[in-house]
């Protein structure tokens, strides 16, 4: 088929700037056989789709059934995001959800915008919305579900795209790092019991500067007094200091990334570093786990807020993050990096390369 025939696709991912990274393979794989590809962002992961290769065009629409705070159904909302699709005019589309999520509201907006052929994971009776009802393999992780969806709708990644996650070169970020080699701690998550708590984090740097490690603690605008309190003596804060192409490039050219289960662990993972993940077990480790890179997972697997998909933990002293001992944290650091911690024993309780 030659490039003029081959479809315009639209591929949907509405969440954050983790979730729209782990769907960079299945991107790829549609822009392998698409003449153009467009990605419908929600405001939180536009920054991260426009990071992705192969990507010809950033959409975004700040969907009422998306996100922590959800912005109120509207008419002209509605009727901008109807034009703008129209306007695309897209032969198909891929609506790429998690596993608890339906595809099913932006499906018919797809189809009300003349979209001919839409494709997604969907557990519910999905009507005539969809031309492609795609049944996700039990405990699939995300970014595999993903390539699976895409394979199922006839688009396969290219010959030698090994299916990591991947982004465009960030920029050299020697200038805000100094030079040498270093850990980065990113101890901020837009879900809080998906992270440490202030203290523990400030534990841990402290921890880490005294095993020797040169320590970078990361975090957004928002977050400053956070990394400010995190970094205290030990560490360089550049809190607010970063845009995500900038993250990239810190995280690019650390020996480590430690960071609970949020969006700059998969960005770590996108530019190839290891990353010691402080997974909360409140969503399943094998669906959200750090993706194509060597990484320790370090949390009590079983703690009592286990798949509740809690925001806020609902265990006195967020036992499952911030009971790891800081043993813990340097020999997973130490068995990631080649670097060994002056003191603790190695205690891994989970790994995957």
């Amino acid at each position: 088929m030659t490039p003029s025939r081959l479809p315009r696709t639209l591929v949907v991912r509405l969440d954050s700037s983790g979730d729209v990274l782990l769907a960079g393979p299945a991107v790829r794989a549609v822009a392998a056989g698409s003449s153009y590809t467009a990605l419908l962002c929600g405001p939180q992961g536009a920054p991260a789709g426009r990071m992705l290769p192969d990507v010809d065009e950033v959409l975004t629409f700040d969907a009422p059934w998306v996100g922590l705070e959800p912005p109120p159904v509207t008419r002209a909302a509605t009727r901008q995001l109807m034009e703008t699709l129209s306007a695309g005019r897209f032969d198909r589309a891929i609506v790429l959800v998690s596993y608890h999520q339906s595809p099913l509201p932006i499906a018919l907006l797809l189809k009300l915008a003349g979209i001919g052929r839409t494709a997604a994971d969907c557990e519910d009776y999905p009507g005539a919305l969809l031309d492609l009802r795609h049944r996700r393999r039990p405990h699939r992780h995300e970014a595999l579900a993903a390539l699976d969806l895409a394979r199922a709708a006839g688009f396969e990644l290219p010959h030698g795209d090994d299916g990591r996650l991947r982004v465009l070169p960030p920029p050299h970020t020697t200038h805000l790092t100094g030079p040498g080699p270093y850990v980065v701690l990113h101890p901020g998550a837009a879900v809080p019991a998906r992270a440490w708590t202030p203290g523990r984090a400030a534990r841990a740097v402290a921890a880490l500067s005294e095993a020797g490690h040169r320590v970078v603690v990361t975090g957004g605008r928002a977050e400053r007094e956070l990394t400010a309190r995190v970094a205290g003596r030990h560490a360089l804060d550049l809190g607010g200091a970063t845009d995500l192409p900038q993250l990239a490039g810190v995280l690019a050219e650390a020996r480590a990334v430690v960071a609970g289960n949020t969006g700059p662990a998969h960005l770590a993972a996108a530019v190839g570093t290891p990353v010691v993940s402080l997974f909360a077990p409140v969503v399943p480790a094998e669906r959200w786990a750090p993706y194509g890179v060597p990484h320790i997972l370090l949390g009590d697997p079983h703690a009592a807020c286990a798949d509740t998909r809690a925001r806020h933990c609902p265990v006195p002293g967020h036992p499952c993050l911030d009971g790891i001992g800081d043993a813990e944290v340097l020999a997973a650091v130490a068995a990631l990096t080649g670097h060994p911690a002056d003191r603790g024993e190695h205690t891994q309780r989970g790994a995957a390369v």
